[in-house]
């Protein structure tokens, strides 16, 4: 890919640029708990964004999308936010980085990727964290820490995307390390590095290739469901900052006070943020299995009480049970997307023959299949 994107640079500028990458993520457990204040368990993943950079002397920006085949561009400073899609996320990143007291100037790039879009791998994190690093790296010497840089990508996805994203994906895009998961309290921004090597398993993921545009999506209506309990249940507990902060027992208390509806988001979103501690506690004690239940008690309260699956995801979810897969659940904002499953090596080729077979005769198409590696976040190359 590195050449690919050398080559192109070379063939619309004259020169080769500056080569920066950063990574989509997975997330083992811990989903829709980071705008909530609560913990997350990420990692960076061996799919990711690569870019040629380099400062052209000039205002102007000029982007070519690789595997779109698109050009486009736009001034530094500018209030026109520009028409394709993708460019959005790198004209927020400029923004971001100008409205925080940093420099921009023009430059050209070219870019391609390998995450696959619509998966819930966070490809759009991937994206901005590749800019905001070189950004950062290029104009800046480096001024804006690492953690600075994951919420200048979290207010893109506010300020120019349309969606409400908590901190975990550019932060797990930015933070990531090869053999290591991050457990993330998206309150204080405390983080601690847990070794993930599970000997005789495997990490693979199945996409269902059902697409799920979130800003267009229940996932806002999902933040403000949580917003309007941890409200109500602050009236009693002044500190309940986020609904993470709150107690099982603290929401059965405004029970009367909210919707049903609000109720069983909130009661997901507590009990999720228990198990991402518990799969911690197990993970220090190599209890995989443990680890695997708590997936599958996610994947029932993503399906059942916050209510971001679909046919598709709870199919494969109930085939890994058949199959004895040890843990499996959806994985990212929901509503299309991939299962994350975590697999006994000797299961792994008849769980992916069966789910492949299966899921192809139900629904009519045959789902993608991504073996997952713990990889290293965002870098200069």
């Amino acid at each position: 890919m590195k050449t690919k994107i050398q080559e192109k640079f070379k063939a619309l500028f004259g020169a080769e640029g500056i080569l920066y990458a950063s990574a989509g993520r997975i997330n083992l457990i811990g989903e829709h708990t980071d705008y909530n204040g609560g913990y997350v368990f990420p990692g960076a993943i061996n799919f990711g964004i690569t870019a040629a950079i380099k400062p052209n002397g000039t205002n102007t920006v000029k982007l070519f999308a690789l595997d779109m085949d698109e050009y486009a561009e736009f001034e530094i400073g500018s209030e026109t936010l520009p028409d394709k899609h993708w460019t959005k996320y790198i004209f927020g990143v400029c923004h971001e980085i100008l409205g925080r007291g940093g420099k921009v100037e023009g430059f050209n790039a070219v870019f391609a990727g390998d995450v696959p879009l619509g998966a819930g791998l966070s490809s759009s994190a991937a994206l901005e964290s590749t800019f905001a690093y070189a950004l950062n790296d290029l104009f800046n010497q480096g001024r804006f820490e690492k953690y600075e840089l994951a919420k200048i990508g979290q207010s893109t996805e506010h300020n120019y995307c349309g969606v409400k994203c908590g901190i975990m994906d550019q932060f797990a895009s930015l933070f990531g390390k090869e053999g290591s998961l991050i457990r993330l309290n998206c309150k204080t921004g405390e983080y601690k590095y847990f070794p993930f090597h599970p000997q005789g398993y495997k990490l693979v993921l199945i996409d269902t290739c059902v697409k799920h545009l979130l800003a267009d999506s229940a996932y806002n209506k999902r933040r403000e469901s949580c917003e309007r309990a941890a409200a109500a249940i602050r009236k009693n507990h002044p500190d309940v900052e986020f609904l993470s902060d709150a107690k099982r027992l603290w929401l059965d208390e405004v029970r009367g006070e909210i919707t049903e509806e609000d109720f069983i988001r909130a009661e997901y979103v507590i009990g999720e943020v228990q198990r991402v501690l518990d799969v911690c506690d197990a993970l220090e004690r190599n209890d995989y299995e443990t680890v695997g239940e708590m997936m599958y008690q996610t994947h029932f309260g993503l399906s059942h009480l916050y209510e971001v699956s679909c046919e598709e995801l709870d199919f494969l979810n109930k085939l890994a049970r058949k199959c004895e897969v040890t843990g499996s659940r959806v994985m990212g904002g929901g509503f299309g997307g991939c299962t994350i499953n975590l697999v006994k090596e000797e299961l792994y080729d008849c769980f992916i023959q069966t789910a492949v077979e299966k899921f192809t005769e139900k629904f009519g198409h045959a789902p993608k299949v991504y073996d997952v590696v713990i990889s290293d976040g965002a870098r200069k190359l």
